[in-house]
């Protein structure tokens, strides 16, 4: 029997606040040790039941092997099964076994078991004599590194014989002579690839960089994408600049960040496939609740940014952590319908929380950046800290007013909604907080064009309503259209981020909105505008905030922008502006409307 987990109080207000002392992240990293424990015995049950499950490898003393390497060297076992490796391998594999996932043969998935186990008796210095599956000329060994074994690579799926001894792995392939290597402490060779490793300080733990493991990525295994001299020392260089830069604030403040909490970071590798993600750009980053403080993370163009991104996926590690010992929505409301403005799409109550998580240790780390001494990040932190503590606290209404929150997803809700809160007395330069409140109605009202629209018979009313000189008709539920428009850069929010637009780009609408001359923004935004076909969302989007800019009683209109874009269908460009001043006189709509704050 497992003794049950209770959290003290003190530590889950912590984590409710945004932060985390050593002591509460601690406690979660308890939690993900017994889950990953439960996790392992749900998987050897299988295995038991039906041991044809492993194919080839058949039944062995995995388990033996096991537990005499973890009393041995326990805190070491302990180590390799709370690493990101097993936890993303386990967490696939019991997907494969209950059908929700795919990958390569169910026994090589399986038979990784063996590969766990020979992994522990190295750190043991334990014998064991194991079956280890093999893909191609490649033997992974989780969180230690990978076997190439000699003889063609058809990265086919097969089996090889491994002994341990002493810390000395053997491995036997169908090709060749046996290839012999200490995975603890053996430099990288023809045969033997280890993990590397960032340094985060002096005594403290190092950083996995894990371009090798099977499992490191956030679907289905994928092959080992061995990082280059090059790209490899500009991802030493980048962390250990953001590592700096992270220790000159607290870490356990909501923005702060302890780089040795960090277990592993993966360079994000372009995938073949329908399951595949594009080629990223910088800034693109994601984590899964399998593998704690682990990270998927294209890699920056500055430790800045990198260790912005290393803040935010920490957040999303440590409220993953969390959902594992508490429930805090009830239900399993996964409509999308609700504004994340930090997102193109709509989303559902549950990423909206995770995504308010993250954000508010963003935040905290723009907050901190604010308050140092180089003018040049200064001044981009203000404008960041400004944008997303106005943008975090819309979200953490909406949470508050639509979420079934139970009593603990209340009260974190509540411990985010009073550090966000008492951020407001920050003080911020006046010009850079317009800049920042007109970038969130930028994004805002480009998301709700894009995502939302009137249902045909408001469309209707509105028309018959111009047409007739009668008042707006009162507005209806909008209708979310997700998954239409796609993946949306925030343009406009970038050159409010500049603060001046690039004069080398030459004069654009964009650029004479944000520099402040609404009305030749509003000119060419209807130039755009005229073009045949269906209005570009962007442009419209813009069009909108340059006449509320223009004529300043109408910014009502942005609340509702889907309104004015269904009247605007009907009415010829030269008479937008008189369309406009018209509605603008009616009630925006109710304020449950999908995507309100």
């Amino acid at each position: 029997m497992y003794a049950p987990i209770r959290m003290p109080g003190p530590l889950f207000d912590e984590i409710a606040a945004g932060g985390g002392s050593p002591e509460a992240v601690a406690f979660l990293v308890r939690g993900e040790r017994t889950r990953r424990l439960l996790l392992l015995r749900e998987l050897l049950d299988r295995l038991d039941a039906d041991p044809g499950i492993l194919g080839p490898l058949g039944a062995q003393p995995v388990w033996p092997a096991l537990e005499a390497a973890a009393a041995r060297a326990p805190r070491q076992v302990d180590g390799l099964l709370l690493s990101p490796q097993v936890g993303s391998w386990l967490a696939h594999t019991l997907r494969r076994l209950h059908g929700t996932a795919s990958g390569p043969p169910l026994w090589a998935d399986a038979g990784q078991l063996a590969a766990v186990a020979a992994a522990a008796a190295v750190h043991a210095g334990t014998e064991a004599r194991l079956l280890l599956p093999a893909r191609g000329t490649a033997v992974s060994l989780p969180a230690l590194g990978m076997v190439r074994l000699p003889g063609p690579d058809d990265e086919g799926f097969h089996t090889v014989r491994a002994g341990i001894r002493a810390g000395r792995l053997t491995v036997e392939g169908p090709h060749g002579p046996a290839v012999a290597v200490r995975p603890l402490d053996e430099p990288e060779s023809p045969h033997w690839l280890p993990v590397r490793r960032l340094e985060t300080g002096p005594g403290l733990r190092t950083v996995q960089l894990d371009d090798l493991d099977p499992y490191r990525d956030l679907d289905e295994p994928i092959a080992p994408g061995r990082l280059g001299p090059d790209e490899l020392r500009a991802w030493q260089r980048l962390f250990g600049d953001a590592v700096a830069l992270l220790g000159r604030s607290g870490g356990s403040a909501p923005g702060g960040l302890r780089p040795e909490d960090i277990s592993r970071i993966v360079p994000w590798q372009d995938k073949d496939g329908p399951a595949g993600l594009p080629v990223p750009s910088s800034g693109l980053s994601a984590s899964t609740g399998d593998a704690f403080a682990s990270m998927v993370i294209a890699r920056p163009p500055d430790p800045l940014s990198l260790a912005e991104t290393l803040v935010h996926e920490f957040q999303h590690s440590k409220l993953g952590a969390l959902l594992h010992l508490f429930v805090l929505i009830e239900g399993d409301d996964r409509a999308e319908l609700h504004y994340a403005p930090w997102r193109a799409d709509p989303r559902h109550l549950p990423g909206l929380l995770h995504g308010a998580y993250a954000f508010v240790g963003v935040t905290g780390f723009w907050r901190a950046r604010a308050r140092e001494a180089d003018a040049g990040t200064r001044e981009r932190a203000e404008f960041l800290f400004a944008l997303r503590r106005s943008q975090t606290r819309m979200v953490l209404r909406t949470l508050a007013t639509r979420a079934r929150l139970t009593v603990a997803g209340r009260r974190l809700v509540t411990g985010l909604s009073g550090t966000v809160d008492g951020w407001l007395r920050d003080p911020v330069d006046p010009v850079t907080r317009a800049r920042a409140g007109a970038a969130a109605v930028s994004h805002r009202v480009e998301w709700r064009l894009r995502n939302l629209r009137c249902g045909d018979g408001e469309r209707d009313r509105l028309a018959e309503a111009w047409r007739s000189g009668t008042a707006p008709p009162r507005g209806g539920q909008p209708l979310v259209v997700p998954g239409v428009s796609g993946y949306w850069h925030d343009d406009r929010g970038a050159l409010y981020l500049a603060g001046t637009p690039d004069a080398g780009a030459g004069p654009s609408a964009d650029a004479s909105l944000v520099a402040g001359d609404a009305a030749g923004a509003r000119t060419a935004y209807t130039a755009l505008l005229r073009v045949p076909g269906p209005p570009d969302r962007h442009a419209l989007a813009g069009w909108m905030l340059a006449h509320a800019a223009l004529y300043p009683p109408d910014r009502r209109l942005l609340a509702r922008p889907e309104r004015l874009a269904a009247l605007l269908e009907t009415v010829p460009p030269a008479r937008w502006t008189e369309a406009a001043r018209w509605l603008a006189g009616a009630d925006a709509g109710p304020a449950s409307s999908p995507g309100s704050g």
